[in-house]
């Protein structure tokens, strides 16, 4: 089913998997490379935003690093996570979302002298300011920070404590993020342990670059409240069935949430089309998934056209982009009160649209 963008534009919407340093506007980098003389490869900004997602686009994972090389340059200095984490959240409410998480990983914006509690409250401070302007327009929205560990480092305990520590600056939950293969949610566990003893939720990074024996260590051995991609628990399928006593059927079961974020997946080889992505039959067979855009600037999106290729690519309509909001709201790092309030905000503009 085809939906009209401002349809799409103006249903409420759930973002629990985007990447802050994956959202940077085009200008903003622009802006402030200029101030600390990084070259970019681009000098204008719709050749930039280009240069992004050719890159992204280019099947060479070198190429696709170095996209992030240029956004984490420009985000060192305080003023720079204000100003990225303000737009992060302006650019959200502009399409319709009415809860997001910012995922980020402060041990990679410590260049400029940061200490690892200054990103924390610069990206906090951003937030705030963006939200209250938010408010004051016309478009509230609720945003909490995501705190990430790099899986490949060495930091994810110290990371896991930060977490904790900052808890209070708006931070909902923990991340491990960066290279899956050679490095499984094993390696941090230290991290996760410490988490658990202090009551903290956590995604992990899983089924995506690796197969479903990543998944299968981020929830049974690290109990993850929720995985970062996971379309690659389709491997564990039988015949395209769950098989009874799977790690399909556990993740299925248990409803354990799948931040799907389709047009990242294209980029990164999942499928070569959304009519092929897994998307379509990890609903069909029951799993939790909904919808984020995982790198808003380098796959060239909003969750809107993820929604509209995904409409298009299965024929969804309103009811179940309803139903895949509801299951990413109840996934969301926040309190009940906050989620139950969001809920009736979620089900009246499901009503209007």
């Amino acid at each position: 089913m085809t939906l009209a963008p401002d349809v799409l534009s103006a249903l409420p919407k759930i973002a629990l998997h985007d990447h802050l340093d994956g959202g940077v506007r085009p200008q903003t980098l622009l802006d402030i490379a200029a101030e600390i003389g990084h070259d970019l490869p681009a000098g204008d900004a719709d050749a930039l935003a280009t240069w992004f997602f050719e890159a992204a686009d280019s099947g060479s994972l070198v190429r696709y690093l170095e996209t992030f090389d240029h956004t984490i340059a420009v985000m060192q200095r305080a003023d720079d996570l204000r100003r990225v984490a303000r737009e992060f959240v302006e650019d959200q409410a502009a399409d319709g979302v009415v809860y997001a998480e910012a995922r980020w990983a402060p041990e990679q914006h410590l260049a400029a002298g940061l200490t690892l509690v200054e990103a924390v409250e610069a990206v906090r401070d951003g937030l705030a300011d963006g939200m209250n302007a938010c408010a004051q327009a016309g478009t509230p929205i609720v945003v909490r920070q995501v705190i990430s560990a790099m899986r490949q480092g060495d930091r994810g305990l110290e990371i896991a404590e930060l977490t904790v520590a900052m808890r209070d600056a708006l931070v909902g939950g923990f991340d491990i993020a960066g290279p899956e293969d050679g490095f499984p949610p094993s390696r941090l566990a230290d991290a996760f342990h410490h988490l658990q003893r202090h009551n903290v939720a956590y995604t992990i990074h899983a089924g995506e670059a690796a197969g479903p024996e990543s998944i299968w260590e981020a929830v049974q051995l690290m109990r993850a409240d929720r995985i970062g991609h996971g379309v690659r628990i389709v491997e564990d399928l039988v015949d395209g069935e769950v098989a009874p006593g799977s790690l399909a059927a556990y993740v299925r079961d248990r409803g354990i949430t799948l931040e799907v974020c389709p047009s990242s997946n294209l980029q990164t080889g999942i499928a070569d089309t959304y009519a092929e992505h897994p998307f379509g039959l990890l609903d069909r067979l029951g799993f939790a998934v909904t919808v984020s855009c995982d790198n808003r600037l380098m796959s060239r999106t909003t969750l809107s056209a993820e929604f509209a290729h995904l409409c298009d690519a299965f024929g969804y309509g309103v009811e179940d982009l309803h139903r895949f909001t509801l299951t990413a709201l109840d996934a969301a790092f926040l309190d009940v009160p906050e989620r139950e309030r969001l809920r009736a905000v979620v089900d009246a503009g499901y009503r209007l649209g």
